[in-house]
């Protein structure tokens, strides 16, 4: 049995230190899991609440920003040719400007939002949507097994889910890559990972562009442990 902690995502004991870097508060350690590939951070070394919370504030969300705008185009734009006049939306994780509620709500559709620091609206998590946006979100989460169990229940049958997060083709890279150096940054994905997602949940996976996966609610999801 592996010394470390179990995965987040799979819960599988198959864990090794996968890397170990960064500056300051920021060096942390890096485990990467045996069974669905995701590398993370142990639970251990998140920042708190607060902190995490005064870092998000650093980061350009304003809403009318061209160029903020484009970069939430990444995922949006191949999503939106698979949506149907009139859907309903969630963005999972909209940030304190949720400018892509915004460009949704501008193409017609009805969009809410929900952020924990946020737009911490509960009610929201009461209901079902023909589709659900997760853009820079899924690297933050604690618990992401939690998460996609929750975004499983808010997404209909047949729904879309689009996601966009920093992915990697090859593990090789990590020690120059510049997304792990965000302290709250703590689940990092490959292709191989979001394939695994996908046939938990019975959703089918498509890799349009780069950082970008889009599933489709389809099936019924694989029986696997807890």
């Amino acid at each position: 049995m592996s010394p470390f902690e179990p995965c987040p995502l799979c819960h599988s004991s198959d864990s090794k230190l996968f890397y170990k870097g960064g500056k300051g508060s920021a060096y942390r350690d890096f485990l990467r899991c045996g069974a669905c590939d995701m590398v993370f951070v142990p639970r251990a070394q998140l920042l708190d609440e607060e902190g995490q919370k005064t870092r998000y504030l650093q980061h350009n969300n304003d809403v009318h920003d061209p160029a903020y705008r484009n970069f939430l185009g990444r995922m949006y734009y191949a999503l939106r040719p698979r949506l149907s006049a009139g859907w309903r939306g969630l963005d999972y994780g909209a940030g304190p400007g949720p400018a892509l509620q915004q460009m949704m709500i501008d193409d017609g559709f009805k969009v809410d939002v929900y952020d924990l620091y946020f737009h911490p609206d509960d009610a929201v998590l009461t209901l079902t949507y023909d589709f659900v946006t997760c853009t820079e979100t899924v690297e933050h989460f604690a618990s992401p097994r939690k998460e996609f169990d929750r975004i499983d229940d808010l997404l209909r049958s047949g729904g879309w889910l689009g996601v966009m997060t920093g992915m990697l083709e090859a593990w090789e890279r990590f020690a120059d890559w510049y997304y792990h150096r965000d302290p709250t940054h703590v689940n990092f994905f490959s292709h191989a990972t979001m394939n695994w997602i996908g046939e938990q949940y019975g959703w089918e996976a498509d890799f349009p562009s780069q950082n970008v996966v889009l599933f489709r609610k389809v099936g019924q999801p694989s029986t696997v442990e807890a």
